[in-house]
């Protein structure tokens, strides 16, 4: 049962719960709901043409450009399609905005825990965020998810913590931590689980009166060092 983040008034679905920040929270919206409310209940713009013919024309569009792209990239590599490297080496997400997923998430670093509401960290990235100004409890966070594809590995960068695919090396603030080292341990869990973050896509509950009881995917990452 989606929760506003701006009046925490519940809703029964989330067609009910945009027309809500549609009809009472016109101006106070960040910019990712705005674009979800205009998505979803929108039939037409300023222009005169309507949505639909937006995404026709934005798809062919994007068609066209692949088209050429593939063309170019057959050419160089004698017709090697593999799928091209991911930037930085992180898989990226896909379909942004067909899904509104959510879980809990806690990042501890040498005994300080990120505040994930904090300005720099909150509705930083499309696909995956905090947002809101409420805390679960403690120091553990709502995440929401609003893409396909999501990896623990691209989460965690869009709050600035960069890890390899294994989870054994952690970067936040320019400090590098490896798992390997003496007296340094570097632990990235879901649900209690250790996972490989390079790989650990991202599914958890609609519902984020259900991730708050903690029923969806809870993501712990804590880095320790001994002094």
């Amino acid at each position: 049962m989606p929760e506003c983040d701006y009046c925490a008034d519940s809703f029964p679905d989330e067609d009910a719960y945009l027309r809500h920040l549609a009809d009472e929270h016109e101006g106070e919206m960040s910019r990712i709901d705005q674009r979800r409310v205009d998505d979803t209940l929108s039939g037409g713009s300023a222009d005169g043409m309507s949505s639909n013919a937006k995404v026709g024309l934005a798809g062919l569009s994007v068609i066209m450009l692949l088209a050429v792209a593939l063309t170019g990239y057959l050419v160089v590599t004698g017709g090697d399609v593999s799928d091209p490297p991911s930037q930085d080496g992180i898989e990226q997400p896909s379909q942004i905005g067909s899904a509104h997923e959510h879980g809990q998430i806690t990042i501890t670093i040498e005994g300080e825990s990120l505040d994930l509401l904090a300005d720099e960290f909150r509705l930083a990235d499309d696909a995956f965020h905090t947002e809101g100004t409420k805390r679960v409890s403690g120091d553990s966070y709502l995440w929401h998810k609003h893409a396909q594809d999501v990896t623990l590995r691209y989460a965690l960068d869009t709050f600035g913590v960069a890890v390899n695919d294994a989870g054994t090396e952690l970067t936040y603030d320019g400090t590098t931590y490896n798992d390997d080292d003496p007296g340094t341990t570097v632990e990235i869990t879901v649900d209690g689980e250790s996972v490989a973050p390079g790989g650990f896509e991202l599914n958890s509950v609609t519902d984020e009166a259900a991730a708050i009881r903690g029923e969806g995917q809870n993501i712990a990452v804590t880095v320790t060092t001994e002094n």
